[in-house]
């Protein structure tokens, strides 16, 4: 970086530097200037881009009343010798990227940096959403407790079924729409004996393209079975956010191994 820098010191004096900063300068700043600083950068740039960019929104093609969003998260590998601090396993070190991506443009409108070590569901309760939000997400991501509150913030979800998840079908619907092989209302067994169970909708759908057989769940009682089956395809568009960060944008090495180093880095990236 610093003789890439020395080769375009015009450059540099053109934006008001006199030279290129020196290999101690700029690990200096690495080390010690705040990653929130990068972080802060980001939500400017994010609100920014929202405000010019005129893209067609997924969730009204999809016919929603609110936002469409994906939950995910990915996991960049670290040496466990050299980045002591990012705690993953015995002889492995991470860290995870949990991002929120917005399908109005597909950008991340919320990104949240840990230890390897933290599970996504951590993460995932800390949301606060608006109602009427639609969520996607996977099956890394079941737990009971916090369907339900969502569903009593007013937000509703499309995630895929534990194979073994224990159910009461309370109502059988007619099965319409292309691939669309049942479509039930459901009480999950360990919340039936609760005055407050939420009725939740099981969906087997098949996937003519992958040749597999798909079950959604969704507290969304009134949508078609196949715009749910069409939701959780849109869910795909955060893998391709995180191949492309993974692959394009310099997150598989690092120039410094502080926490704080690698978490400017990974935020100049989503930048």
């Amino acid at each position: 970086i610093t003789e890439g820098l020395q080769a375009s010191e015009g450059k540099l004096r053109h934006l008001g530097l006199p030279e290129a900063p020196s290999r101690s300068t700029l690990a200096y700043a690495n080390t010690h200037r705040p990653w929130q600083l990068y972080e802060t950068v980001f939500h400017q740039l994010l609100a920014d881009c929202q405000k010019r960019l005129g893209v067609a929104k997924a969730s009204a093609k999809l016919g929603l009343p609110g936002k469409l969003l994906s939950l995910d998260a990915t996991v960049i590998d670290l040496c466990a010798a050299v980045f002591d601090w990012a705690k993953f396993r015995t002889t492995k070190g991470a860290v995870k990227l949990h991002l929120l991506l917005d399908h109005d443009g597909y950008l991340p409108c919320y990104a949240v940096i840990t230890e390897g070590k933290v599970h996504e569901i951590q993460v995932a309760r800390r949301l606060k959403l608006q109602p009427g939000t639609m969520l996607v997400f996977d099956r890394g991501y079941t737990d009971y407790g916090w369907f339900e509150r969502l569903g009593a913030e007013g937000v509703h979800f499309v995630t895929r079924l534990r194979e073994n998840a224990a159910y009461i079908a309370v109502e059988r619907r007619e099965a319409n729409g292309a691939g669309v092989l049942a479509d039930e209302i459901i009480v999950l067994e360990m919340q039936a004996r609760s005055e407050t169970a939420p009725f939740l909708r099981r969906i087997r759908y098949w996937d003519a393209v992958n040749e597999r057989e798909l079950v959604f769940l969704t507290n969304h009682l009134e949508l078609p079975a196949t715009t749910v089956a069409a939701i959780y395809r849109e869910r795909w568009q955060i893998e391709l956010f995180f191949k492309a960060l993974k692959q394009n944008l310099k997150i598989k090495t690092f120039v410094g191994t502080s926490a704080n180093a690698v978490k400017t880095q990974i935020w100049t990236a989503l930048i």
